[in-house]
This record gives C-alpha cells, structure tokens and sequence, in this order.
C-alpha cells in the first residue's frame, strides 16, 4: 500500500472484476442487500472479463449455457455451447437491465489492499490504466471476482529455434484483430480446450490445420443444440423450461462427474467408442485419443456437434502426437524425425493462474501470504476478515458455484447487519490438515499449486465440486457454524484509530 493516507471515497460492498462474476454479485447484491452502496473496479476497458479479452478464431463456453448461465436470467440463444460474443453480449445485457453498469469504473486496476481492524474497513489502493492515477477507496466488504487466470499473458514455453521460423506466431491471448489466415498451413502446439476450439475454427479458411499434442485429451463430442431443453421452452414458461433445464444439466454433469471417480473405465470406454464411431478407421484412436489419465483427472474438452471430428475426416485436419526438437525456418521438426511444414504455429499451452489479479493483501499493514491462507466453503480465505472470493467449479460451469457464493455473501451481509456486527473472519483449527485447493492435474493447476491458498481435509475446510452439497450446506447451513467467527469494532478503537476489536461471542 502507498505511504500517502489521501481522502478516498467510502462505500459498503467493492467488487473487483466487472466479468461474468463481478456482474453476478452486483446483481445478487442489488436484489439481497438493497440498501449496500458498491461500485465495481475493472482493469479493463470494456466488461466481459475473459470473453471480451480472448479474441482468437471459435473462442466460445466449454461449459453448457443453462448452467454456465446465470440462474436468475434465462439463457435464450439457444446454442449449448455460445461463442465469446454473444456471452459478453449476455453479460453486458445483465448489467445494463439492472442499472449495474454505472457503478461499474473502467480502466481502474486494483494493485493492494489493507484490513484495518480497528475500524473493521478495507482501504483499497487502484490505479487507472489510463491515466497512471492513484485511487484509493475504502469498503466494509471486499468482493474479488476477478477469476483465477493470468490475463496479460499465457503459459509461454520457449522452443528451441523459435526466431530461425520464418512465419507468424499467434499467442491465443494475443491474437491480432481481422488476421487473415486463409490459404496458410497452421500448427497449433496443445490438445487442451483452446486447441480443440481452434481447430475446427481454422480449418475452413486455412490450407491445413495439425494439432501437434505430446499426449491425448479426453475430447468428447456434444450436441450443439439441447432437444429438451428446446422442447420445455415450447411447453413451458420461459423461467421455468430455462430452470427445469438447469437442474436437468446439473443433475447429468455430477452424476457423470461422479461415475468417471468411481468407475473410470465405464466412462473411457464410452468417450472412446463415441470418436471410434466419429472416425472410423481414419486415425490411430488408441495412440491419438487415448489419454494416460482417467477421466476428469483434467477437464473435459467438448466438441459440439462434433466439429472437431467432422473437420479431421475431411482431411482439412489432422493430429500429430509427437515431441518438439525445435523450430526450423519452414516449421516444426519433430522427435521421431517429421517435419511439420507450417507458415503459422500457435502455442495453445496452456494458461497461468494468479489470485485475485496478482493484488495484494494486508491486515493492519502486515502482508497476507496467499499460500498460508486456507479456503473456508470454496469462497473465504483465512485469516483474511470481509473478504470473498469467486472460485467457481472445475468439474461444471463456472457461474453456478459463483451464484451460490453470491448468495451466502449476501445472507452474510445481512446477518452482520442485524447482530451488529463489523467483521467476519474464518478460524481453521491448528490441527487442520491441507491438501491442495484444486482437485485436477491439470498442467496450468499443478504449475499454480505452490503459489495458491490450501484447503482442508475435513467441511467447511474442504472443497468438494459437488452443487448440490455447496448448496445445501451455503445457502442452508448455519452462518454461525463455529467456523466463521464474527466479532465488533469497539468505540475506542473507532474514535482514537488504535486497531483493537473485541470478538463476539
């Protein structure tokens, strides 16, 4: 935090992020706590968070809309899986019917932050990406929802002879507005999302397309358009076909989830039969599709209506699975001796991950090591007091544990209103034992590990990726649950500035 103590504007509730999570709070926040002031930091210049910064061919939702969706506006464009701008379009609709955008402050990068514990606030320092002003702003509740990703720039891997390539290099994060691929050979290095998106994307205007991968992916093909979903929309309100079909896609997803940890080979046996019925005998299913993994180990990777497939049995694609030797002036060359002939190459490795923006935390102006902190219910860290933070799931959409996070932020809110109190703050126990915040194996997951938040072993510690217990035990369960603690301000420390507080019992 600066040395500078300027005048700084004072308001209830400061969400950081104006994305698809920062816009669900600030609507959860209007509808659950009426009477909170709140404005809302973006770094960016435009909101949409990761879908108005990923601009690359085909970028769109690997997660189904009804559920990706949030639960209080009907998703209706129909498409399962929706491409980035009509998602930011949705999200830019959600804002602007519900009066949010005008709290919404662009260009505004939140850097650091500090809890003042004796009158139970956080000053927050921000700079403007436009001016290289200082702002400074004080909140009773701070809301991070920024996501979990790095936006300026992915997982770079430097390959040898990288400047010997005579063609372009494309990072997807980076991708140039309006570029012209038609007629060009492109390599696209990785199997996971991006790659698979980008792909069938491509494939139309490029002379070729190779996925280069140095091991398999669990692709799984999926309708592009939900028949019953269609379906409850004809006979159904347009609210009640959109949450019928919600639950629906919730209930498919965990018991799938749940069948692929209990019975893995069910599940890569039936992921497996599905792209030897898409190919045929075109490609080596076993050595190209055939990860070393279980099933959601790592994320999944949709192919709707099959495009992925469709665009490798036309031969406007193909899969190499190889190893890099290094870059040469005309493309790739390979381990096993293949030389990939290529006039683009686009590293799709992979992303980096960084809490809450890379911004920094302070209580009473001693720093806060992230990888002390441990997850309270998937949304709090400890020992960090008015603090939550919007983790959605990896084993579903995103937004569905971000609406229940959402909610319990404003029960909070609420309760601490009516027993007075100024301050929440989880209390591990000193026995607790940790394991890691996120379940997958994921390459940018495991590379993240060292540098993120632990979660415990045993609730509310414990993070389990499963909604239907989030929800029970968030918007059900008790807030005082001997785990959160609650505690007031006292008069003193509120008149003189001495940072004293007396817990509540």
């Amino acid at each position: 935090m600066s040395d500078a103590n300027p005048v700084c504007e004072e308001i209830d509730v400061l969400i950081v992020g104006a994305g698809v999570s920062g816009i669900g709070a600030a609507h959860h926040l209007q509808r659950r706590n009426p009477d909170k002031s709140y404005l809302i930091l973006e770094a960016r210049e435009d909101m949409g968070g990761t879908w108005d910064l990923f601009r690359y061919p085909g970028i769109r939702s690997d997660s189904d809309m009804h559920t990706f969706g949030y639960a209080f506006k009907p998703w209706l464009g129909g498409k399962v899986f929706a491409d980035g701008p009509a998602i930011k379009s949705y999200v830019r609709e959600t804002a602007d019917e519900a009066g949010i955008t005008p709290h919404v402050r662009f260009r505004h990068r939140v850097i650091a932050s500090n809890w003042d514990s004796a009158r139970a606030r956080w000053r927050v320092e921000a700079k403007r990406t436009d001016t290289g002003e200082r702002v400074h702003i004080e909140c009773r509740f701070l809301m991070m929802c920024s996501g979990y990703y790095r936006y300026d720039h992915g997982h770079v891997v430097k390959f040898e002879g990288e400047k010997d390539f005579r063609g372009d290099i494309l990072h997807p994060q980076h991708w140039p507005e309006d570029y012209d691929y038609s007629g060009k050979k492109v390599v696209i290095i990785g199997s996971g999302a991006t790659a698979v998106t980008l792909v069938p994307a491509m494939a139309d205007k490029a002379a070729h397309v190779t996925m280069l991968q140095r091991s398999p992916t669990y692709i799984a093909p999926r309708p592009a358009r939900d028949a019953v979903a269609d379906f409850f929309h004809k006979v159904l309100p347009t609210k009640l076909a959109y949450s019928v079909t919600r639950v629906k896609n919730v209930l498919i997803s965990i018991f799938f989830f749940e069948l692929a940890k209990r019975r893995p080979n069910i599940v890569k046996n039936m992921v497996l039969k599905h792209i030897r019925q898409e190919l045929g005998d075109k490609l080596d299913v076993e050595k190209h599709f055939t990860p070393k993994y279980n099933p959601w180990d790592e994320r999944f990777c949709a192919a709707p209506d099959g495009d992925f497939f469709e665009v490798l049995k036309k031969d406007q694609a193909s899969v190499v699975t190889d190893h890099i030797e290094r870059f040469t002036e005309t493309g790739i060359q390979l381990k096993s001796g293949q030389h990939l002939e290529a006039d683009i190459i686009v590293p799709a490795t992979g992303l980096e991950m960084l809490l809450a923006g890379g911004m920094t935390f302070h209580i009473d102006g001693q720093p806060v090591e992230p990888t002390q902190c441990i997850s309270y219910r998937g949304m709090m860290l400890s020992p960090i007091p008015n603090m939550a933070i919007a983790f959605g799931y990896t084993n579903a959409s995103w937004t569905l544990k971000i609406d229940l996070t959402c909610e319990r932020v404003g029960r909070l809110l609420n309760h601490m209103d009516a027993k007075g109190y100024d301050y929440c703050v989880p209390e591990p126990p000193a026995d607790l034992e940790t394991m890691p915040l996120l379940n997958l194996n994921s390459g940018y997951i495991k590379r993240a590990e060292p540098y993120l938040p632990k979660q415990g072993t045993v609730p509310p510690w414990r993070t389990y990726q499963n909604y239907i217990q989030d929800m029970l035990a968030i918007r059900y369960g008790k807030l005082e649950d001997g785990a959160l603690k609650f505690g007031r301000a006292t008069e003193a420390a509120q008149s003189t500035g001495h940072p004293v507080a007396d817990a509540a019992e």
